[in-house]
């Protein structure tokens, strides 16, 4: 019984402690960024959503954000979505390129999100991508979609 006691006493420990220590962050990706009109490609795993992978590939293809109007709004506009979002951390921004953090409540597992402007096309291309685990359970399409919704009040 003590082994029982022990493991439970340890997970529950590393749920209490381990957001604060990064034990649930995972590492950067080495591949971010976008060029030629793309985002890093992803893996197998149904953990992330990209608005510049086939659209037929329905686990990973979320379509990218429209706008009407000037891009510099829309880019600025997203930008302050983004950062007012609870748990985002901007840790990158150049011209027409963002990436940001998200870090989820209990655990704080953390959520990479690019950004591209397309301004001629009038699109945000988009790419968020769990860095732990398998499954995301639709967090991080969920996390476009709620994005694509706060820009659309705006507009309204």
């Amino acid at each position: 019984m003590t082994g029982i006691a022990a493991l439970v006493l340890a997970g529950a420990l590393a749920v209490a402690i381990g957001p604060s220590m990064g034990l649930f962050s995972g590492s950067l990706p080495a591949a971010l960024g976008f060029a030629g009109g793309r985002f890093a490609g992803g893996d197998w795993r149904p953990n992330w959503v990209s608005s510049t992978v086939p659209p037929d590939d329905a686990k990973h293809y979320v379509a990218p954000i429209a706008f009407e109007g000037d891009p510099a709004q829309a880019w600025a506009s997203l930008e302050g979505v983004v950062a007012a979002m609870p748990r985002a951390k901007v840790v990158s921004r150049s011209p027409g390129y963002l990436h940001a953090e998200f870090a989820s409540k209990a655990l704080g597992f953390v959520d990479d999100a690019e950004f591209a402007l397309d301004a001629p096309a009038r699109r945000i291309h988009v790419k968020s991508a769990a860095r732990l685990g398998i499954r995301d359970f639709s967090v991080n399409r969920d996390r476009v979609e709620a994005i694509r919704a706060a820009l659309a009040q705006t507009r309204n």
